[in-house]
């Protein structure tokens, strides 16, 4: 039986606000301390109550949720020193009680300077801030976007208040627990019930960050110096003959670095020539002459006729 009312109250805790009347009693009992935190942290009265089991009637009239909104915007301004520019920047963003997020800041071309900088700025001080960087040069470009975000900060707090009586729920069901398996199964019920609240503050805290703090982008520029026009520069004669000069070493030089790549093979075509001159071309002109002597005697051109005369009584015979 017991196992089975902690079973039973852990599903009603996981049910949210409409639970049974001792889960209700719980939470109405947890929602008033939660609900003075809310008001001091976030200037809600609308939530204070929100999730209790008292009827409308007992209630009061509920005041108008305050408006949250995140601002962000950025500027494109055109200044004659980026230096002095960038300074006022944060002497005005120090001024309004923001501080600067990040910067960053380029020379280019060693002409002109480039400096992007994110400001964080109070929203009470978001519109006079941003009209005094908009006068520190010439305005290129103005982009701003306002977000209201009033409902999803609403539902993060009710969230928080219905997590937190969540979670002193399943600590007084731990101290009622008297069975091993019970403790166990109810710790890690409030272990996962713990880290759901704490996504949920940190939930709260970033809203609250974006909400109070507007971010402003400003990106400085120096104006481009004009480039010198191009003058046509016609060579001396110093400088011509000074080209030509350099010109023919380069050439030289470049015949000189073909001649060494080929002195291998010259060298190797010098010895075949010798080869052929001294040895090989002698003993061709030797037997060219000893050729006519060795040559049989000719015979004589009526031979052929004779032997054709002689050859029918040679076949006689």
């Amino acid at each position: 039986m017991a196992l089975l009312t902690v079973s039973l109250a852990l599903t009603g805790c996981a049910g949210g606000a409409s639970d049974s009347g001792a889960d209700q009693k719980g939470l109405s009992a947890a929602k008033p301390a939660e609900g003075a935190e809310g008001a001091a942290d976030r200037g809600y009265e609308a939530d204070k109550g929100a999730g209790s089991g008292t009827s409308d009637a007992k209630q009061p009239s509920a005041a108008p949720a305050q408006q949250h909104i995140i601002r962000t915007a950025e500027l494109s301004v055109e200044v004659e020193d980026a230096t002095k520019a960038l300074a006022t920047a944060r002497r005005v963003t120090e001024d309004a009680g923001g501080h600067v997020a990040n910067e960053s800041t380029e020379r280019v071309d060693d002409t002109y300077v480039t400096s992007r900088i994110a400001l964080r700025v109070p929203q009470d001080s978001y519109d006079s801030v941003l009209k005094d960087l908009a006068g520190t040069g010439k305005l290129l470009s103005r982009k701003a976007d306002a977000k209201d975000v009033t409902e999803q900060v609403v539902d993060v707090e009710s969230r928080i208040a219905t997590q937190r009586a969540s979670v002193d729920r399943v600590r007084k069901l731990m101290e009622q627990a008297t069975r091993l398996s019970d403790v166990v199964t109810l710790e890690g019920e409030l272990s996962r019930r713990q880290a759901d609240l704490e996504s949920l503050l940190a939930q709260r805290a970033s809203l609250k960050d974006r909400t109070s703090m507007a971010t402003i982008t400003l990106e400085l520029t120096e104006k481009e110096a004009p480039k010198p026009a191009e003058t046509e520069d016609r060579p001396g004669f110093l400088e011509a003959l000074s080209g030509g000069w350099n010109a023919l070493v380069a050439a030289l030089a470049w015949i000189g670095i073909v001649l060494a790549a080929l002195a291998p093979w010259l060298a190797v075509a010098f010895v075949g020539y010798l080869l052929w001159r001294l040895w090989l071309r002698p003993r061709r002109t030797a037997r060219r002459a000893s050729a006519p002597a060795e040559r049989p005697a000719e015979v004589p051109a009526t031979e052929p006729t004779t032997r054709s005369a002689e050859e029918p009584g040679a076949s006689k015979d």
